[in-house]
C-alpha cells in the first residue's frame, strides 16, 4: 500500500559565471552574471527536482538528467521540473506543497518572488499558494557572502492522488 503523504528535500549549488543569463525559477533576472553549469543551471529548480524525486525514493537530479549527456547542454531545466512531475503523477501523487529558501547576496531576490513563485506555479500545473519562495544572504560569509555563487534549499509534501 502507498503512502498517503512523502517528503522530500533538495539543496543545490552553482558558482556564479560571466557571459551567461541569470534564472532562477525558470525566470531570468536580470544580474550582471549567469550561473555555471551543463544545463541553464537554475539553482532553485534543480533544489526543487531533488526534493520531488527523493519524495519519491528516485535518486537525484544527476540520475535522470546526467551532465555528461549532450542533450542536456544548456537546457532549460523547466524541462527537468516538467519531466520530474509527469513522473510524480505516473506514481500517483500529486504536490501538496514545496517550500524554497535561496541564498544569494546579490541579486536582491524580494522583486522577483512573486513573478517566480506564478512561474513555478504554471510549470507544475499549480496553484500558487502552494508555492513558496524565500531568500536570504549569507551575511557576506562564505563563497555566497563573496558573491561567488547560489545555493537554494527546498522541501515538496507529495500526496496521494485519489482514484
Amino acid at each position: 500500500m502507498k503512502q498517503q503523504f512523502r517528503t522530500g528535500f533538495g539543496y543545490d549549488v552553482h558558482a556564479f559565471e560571466e557571459g551567461r543569463k541569470l534564472t532562477l525559477g525558470g525566470m531570468e533576472i536580470p544580474y550582471t552574471k549567469g550561473l555555471k553549469g551543463h544545463s541553464d543551471a537554475d539553482v532553485l529548480i534543480h533544489a526543487i527536482c531533488d526534493a520531488m524525486l527523493g519524495a519519491l525514493a528516485l535518486g537525484d537530479i544527476g540520475k535522470h538528467f546526467p551532465d555528461t549527456d549532450p542533450k542536456w547542454k544548456n537546457a532549460a531545466s523547466k524541462i527537468f521540473l516538467k519531466e520530474i512531475n509527469i513522473l510524480l503523477s505516473e506514481h500517483g501523487y500529486t504536490i501538496g506543497n514545496i517550500d524554497t529558501t535561496l541564498v544569494v547576496e546579490k541579486p536582491k531576490i524580494a522583486p522577483h518572488i512573486t513573478g517566480i513563485r506564478e512561474n513555478l506555479a504554471a510549470i507544475l500545473n499549480i496553484d500558487v499558494d502552494q508555492i513558496s519562495v524565500k531568500a536570504t544572504t549569507s551575511e557576506r560569509m562564505g563563497f555566497i557572502g563573496r558573491e561567488e555563487g547560489v545555493a537554494a534549499f527546498a522541501n515538496v509534501l507529495i500526496i496521494l492522488k485519489e482514484n
